[in-house]
């Protein structure tokens, strides 16, 4: 019997011998091997000149991780140097009526400018001298932006508690000539979680062609609504002096429009202009339901006066209880700024995306992964012109168009 155990133990460690001696040879450096990727652009169909490929900076993202390449005559970008993993690429650039012209023959209709953008997240890059093509599409840039959102809120001085009735969006006229906003309606995408729709869904059930919102505005109709060139509509919940509770707030009172607050658990202003609600999901919200962490995805949008009411309400996909939201049609969308959270560690999480790649091939996101933080997201300026008017960013991707300020003030913008 003794000696029946000692052979089977003896046979034990050496096939434990044996395994470890495998396993110092095998070769595992390849799941960490670094690796190099080509980004191959994909004009639209727009777009025949050769010319058009070079020059263009692509993006990829992982985590907080943010990489740059330019685009080579081919229209390819290297990157060097890859740890395999999962990225978010993107690219966009601006084209004047000039360009447009000069690359198409033909003339710009409906803006001054447009941008070409494409995008894809979540991409798996794996195999070194991997080669993934980045489609992309053209849009005229609208005259009208959404341009800066302040949703993050900030805390009473010297608390941690929360303050957010100083909540404000503005828009910018970017063109030059007056512009007439009544009518305009400003809608919020849902916020559930988890999500309502994911795109991904709404590619299942209605062909990439609606957006789920969960509150609808209008700016009233009754009389013009003329915002000069390079002129602001500052837009708030509560048009009064918030400077006194800390100094990331300012005063309001200038505000243009103010969404009422119905119940009155929000200071409202009753010499501002009212902006009327049209439609939430939430019954007796009638005020701007902005997220201080920055889940939401934000769009303006022009239709006929009655149609909106007409739309049908949906619940969450795969649902027939619960909170119920309305489906926007795509292509009224004139400008879309999707927010996501800053998550610790890992930054914000493309796949909660509420926009689709078209309304916005990127994001906007403060530095605080939940709110109070008085941070203001707002488009840079590109260029000013000769009589003085900044022209801002648009490229059709937040994630390049917008800055984060904590001192940046309502109407301002950097230079």
């Amino acid at each position: 019997m003794t000696k029946n155990k000692i052979t089977a133990a003896s046979i034990l460690c050496c096939n434990i011998v044996g395994a470890l001696i495998l396993s110092s040879c095998a070769d595992f450096s390849d799941a960490t091997k670094e690796i190099a990727a080509h980004i191959q652009l994909q004009l639209p169909d727009e777009l025949t000149s050769a010319g058009a490929l070079a020059g263009h900076t692509v993006t990829m993202t992982v985590g907080t991780q943010r990489l740059q390449a330019e685009t080579d005559a081919q229209g390819v970008a290297t990157f060097k140097g890859l740890v395999p993993d999962v990225y978010d690429i993107s690219c966009s650039w601006e084209l004047s009526a000039a360009d447009y012209q000069q690359l198409t023959g033909k003339e710009l209709t409906g803006g001054t400018s447009c941008t070409v953008s494409g995008s894809q997240n979540t991409c798996l890059l794996q195999t070194d001298g991997q080669t993934v093509t980045l489609s992309t599409m053209l849009s005229v840039n609208q005259d009208i932006l959404i341009s800066k959102i302040y949703y993050a809120g900030s805390a009473y001085e010297g608390t941690s508690r929360a303050y957010t009735a100083g909540q404000y969006m503005e828009l910018y006229n970017q063109s030059a000539t007056p512009i007439d906003v009544s009518g305009l309606y400003i809608a919020l995408t849902e916020t559930d979680s988890p999500q309502a729709y994911t795109l991904d869904n709404l590619h299942e059930a209605y062909a990439d062609t609606m957006l789920v919102v969960k509150q609808i505005f209008q700016i009233p109709r009754e009389k013009p609504f003329m915002v000069q060139p390079g002129g602001t509509v500052l837009i708030t919940n509560s048009a009064v002096d918030h400077s006194d509770v800390s100094s990331f707030e300012h005063s309001l009172l200038d505000a243009d429009l103010e969404a009422k607050d119905s119940r009155a658990r929000i200071q409202n202003n009753p010499a501002t202009p009212e902006l009327p609600i049209v439609f939430c999901s939430y019954s007796n919200m009638t005020y701007l339901n902005f997220q201080n962490n920055g889940l939401m995805g934000i769009a303006i949008f022009r239709t006929h006066e009655d149609v909106v009411n007409d739309w049908a309400p949906v619940y969450a996909y795969g649902k027939e209880r619960g909170n119920m939201f309305k489906l926007l049609p795509k292509r009224y969308v004139i400008d879309g700024v999707e927010c996501l959270p800053n998550k610790a560690n890992t930054g914000p999480d493309v796949t909660t995306k509420r926009l689709y790649p078209d309304v916005d091939a990127g994001y906007v996101s403060i530095n605080a992964t939940g709110g109070k933080s008085g941070e203001v997201v707002y488009r840079r300026t590109v260029r000013i012109t000769d009589d003085g008017r900044k022209i801002l960013a648009d490229t059709n991707n937040s994630s390049a168009d917008f800055q984060v300020s904590t001192t940046i003030k309502p109407r301002e913008y950097d230079e």
